[in-house]
């Protein structure tokens, strides 16, 4: 089989339609006859004199498929050996001695043959441009388990995050780019890998999202650059930058006697444990400006999809306390500003380094993970990696990604309650995978590590949850001929920034209300959810289908995006895509500075969050009718956090969902997830 080369015939027309007409490639809407009519003699004629070019050139330029594939080989060989790029040289009677020729398929390599591709791999995978966290847990214990089940190293890993991102594309046509994907995920977007792809078969380092060198391997700052930063590249030995310098790293390299051997540079000729070179001051790091460049989110168009940071900026913590984001998010108590844990930042072989100031880096919030707990929180005792970086990789877990996915941990598996009950033989009722009832027993164990961890994460988002939100008393404001009357209070707790702030437009807090008899009948419900497990309001499909009423009084906390229609006129979203009568739309940057308007032409947010030290009242009317002659009646208010609306897994899911997962699936476990922060009750004597 062979293959002709039509490169000029396939790039020389684009080359003069971009000449001739720049509007064929610039936007593909309306194409002008006139520009098509001009293009129609040049684009023949080149095409004519490809078909020339490649019929007189004949054999040369055609590359049979055995040589193509050969000369890519020794290109690479040649590549590594001129530019040395990891350290390892390979030597020059090694490259000559392989043949120039077509290699036989059914002849084995030589010698010489074999030692240049082992050492090409070797360059190849000797050092990682952006090193998994796996390898700072060696030294970073403490923090590694802290990180692994945060927010952070759950941001790509999100089942939802990547549909939404993967649908907002497909609604833009793919012009929205990587404009969500390069904050979850910055190693994948700078090893170049694709926007739209399984975490099954992303890099290590990129399923790990906000991983350590996202942070650690910035060298400037950025500013409110919603998320677009640089990664310095490098292996484990490159610098790494952080907020207190060089002092403590220093030691550590001057004393071998107690913290053993350690390498800065990668040299196969010594043993000795690898470690970063240095440890540059970068100040802003432990700077609120620092947290900006993700957390204050413009999207290309001047729409302000987060504004955490400016709403920061304006507040007392920052105008009169002089508090920072890590204050309250990285200290002893999540969401107060407590101050830090003094203890040491690394164990290196067996001693720990002197104790300083110990940041949390759990950094909880409102999400939290739905899928497997083989796959999250991250730990390299569960998983195998098979990505190709991952070959020469000495710390292997028990079992791949698709392993774990059909593992039934739900159903009991691996424990002696279920174990004992299987009837001899049992190996067939398993997935090839998990015949081994030792290898399931292993997968409990480490299954229970990471129950315990996601226990000790949904404590904390409690906490940081329900000192954010404030509920009061219930108050009465009538009883009586006129029905019953109430009210209740929700407060921001913090000074440091909205609540609900950032993705406020997709964040679930809300208020549940019942009111029951003396009886236990209930005659009153708000905040209650529809069978999706959405509360019932505007965008619930069974209140848009007439199959329940809406909620009237409904408390809700979360912001509302708001967009243009086509003839004027604005109207509630889902997602902040207006609908297009063209059949292509796209995402474009405004034509004027959206700075004047103080808001993007096509879309809104209405913020509907608490602001700094403010405050809500919910205020609640039960008609006379509803009322029993049966009181006293009992009230109570619950507080309720979600992740996401329900609504939003709904309106995203034709771009399907990662781990096999279905929509209703990733509803129930959206569900589950919710919290209460806070409760509260009243007795009513109603007198008729």
């Amino acid at each position: 089989m062979r293959r002709r080369s039509w490169i000029i015939t396939t790039r020389v027309p684009i080359f003069w339609m971009a000449l001739y007409s720049p509007e064929l490639i610039c936007l593909p809407k309306v194409v002008p006859m006139a520009s098509l009519l001009r293009l129609i003699p040049i684009c023949w004629s080149f095409m004519a004199l490809g078909w020339l070019i490649s019929e007189c050139a004949g054999d040369d330029l055609a590359l049979d498929e055995d040589q193509f594939a050969t000369n890519k080989i020794m290109h690479s060989i040649h590549a590594s050996s001129a530019g040395n790029p990891h350290g390892v040289a390979l030597s020059s009677a090694s490259v000559e001695e392989i043949s120039p020729g077509i290699a036989d398929p059914e002849s084995e390599l030589s010698d010489a043959q074999q030692h240049a591709i082992d050492l090409a791999h070797a360059a190849c995978f000797a050092e990682d441009p952006f090193p998994s966290a796996k390898k700072c847990q060696t030294c970073h214990p403490d923090h590694y388990r802290e990180w692994s089940a945060s927010p952070h190293a759950y941001a790509q890993i999100s089942p939802i995050f990547n549909t939404m991102s993967n649908r907002l594309n497909k609604l833009t046509n793919g012009t929205l780019g990587d404009f969500c994907i390069r904050c979850h995920t910055p190693v994948g977007m700078a090893l170049k890998e694709p926007i739209n792809m399984s975490n099954l078969d992303r890099h290590p380092a990129a399923r790990e999202g906000v991983t350590c060198v996202t942070c650690h391997r910035i060298n400037q700052a950025w500013g409110k650059s919603s998320g677009r930063q640089a990664l310095v590249a490098g292996g484990l030995n490159t610098p790494v930058y952080g907020p207190l310098g060089n002092d403590i790293l220093a030691e550590v390299l001057a004393l071998p006697e107690k913290y053993g051997a350690l390498k800065t540079e990668s040299k196969d000729d010594q043993r000795a444990r690898p470690i970063h070179g240095e440890s540059v001051p970068f100040f802003q790091m432990g700077t609120s400006g620092f947290c900006a460049s993700c957390h204050d989110v413009f999207a290309p168009n001047g729409f302000r999809l987060e504004d955490a940071f400016s709403e920061y900026k304006t507040s007392p913590a920052a105008r009169i306390k002089g508090q920072s984001c890590q204050d309250c998010h990285m200290g002893i108590e999540p969401g107060v500003a407590a101050g830090y844990d003094c203890a040491p930042a690394a164990r290196v072989g067996n001693a720990s380094t002197r104790p300083r100031k110990r940041t949390n880096h759990m950094m909880v919030g409102p999400d939290y993970s739905i899928v497997h707990p083989g796959i999250f929180p991250h730990n390299p005792k569960a998983v195998k990696e098979t990505h190709s970086s991952a070959q020469h990789d000495n710390q292997q877990g028990l079992a791949t990604l698709q392993e774990w996915l059909i593992f039934d941990h739900e159903a009991g598996w691996g424990t002696p309650q279920f174990e004992k009950k299987l009837p001899e033989k049992s190996e067939s009722l398993f997935p090839a995978a998990w015949q081994d009832q030792s290898r399931r027993y292993r997968a409990r164990d480490i299954l229970n590590e990471q129950f315990a961890l996601l226990s000790e994460a949904k404590t904390a988002r409690h906490q940081i949850l329900s000192t954010a939100f404030q509920l009061g008393k219930v108050e009465c404001e009538g009883v009586g001929r006129r029905g019953l009357s109430f009210r209740v209070k929700v407060s921001n707790g913090t000074d440091g920034h909205g609540v609900p702030t950032g993705f406020d437009a997709e964040r679930l807090v809300f208020l549940r209300v019942t009111v029951s008899d003396s009886c236990g009948k209930v005659i009153y419900i708000s905040g209650d959810l529809d069978p999706n497990g959405d509360v019932r309001d505007s965008h619930s499909y069974y209140v848009h289908n007439g199959l329940l009423p809406l909620d009237r009084q409904l408390f809700s906390l979360q912001s509302r995006f708001i967009t243009r229609n086509v003839r004027g006129g604005e109207r509630e979203q889902i997602l902040n895509v207006p609908y297009s009568l063209d059949p292509l739309p796209y995402f474009r940057p405004a034509t004027r500075p959206f700075t004047v308007l103080g808001r993007p032409l096509g879309a809104r947010k209405h913020k509907q969050n608490i602001e700094v030290n403010g405050h809500r009242w919910a205020k609640y009317r039960i008609d006379p009718s509803q009322l029993t002659d049966n009181g006293p009646y009992f009230c109570r208010v619950q507080l309720v956090a979600g992740m996401v609306p329900i609504n939003l897994v709904h309106e995203i899911s034709s771009a399907g969902f990662d781990y096999n997962l279905s929509a209703k699936e990733i509803a129930d476990r959206v569900v589950d997830g919710h919290l209460v922060l806070h409760e509260r009750t009243a007795v009513f004597h109603v007198e008729k």
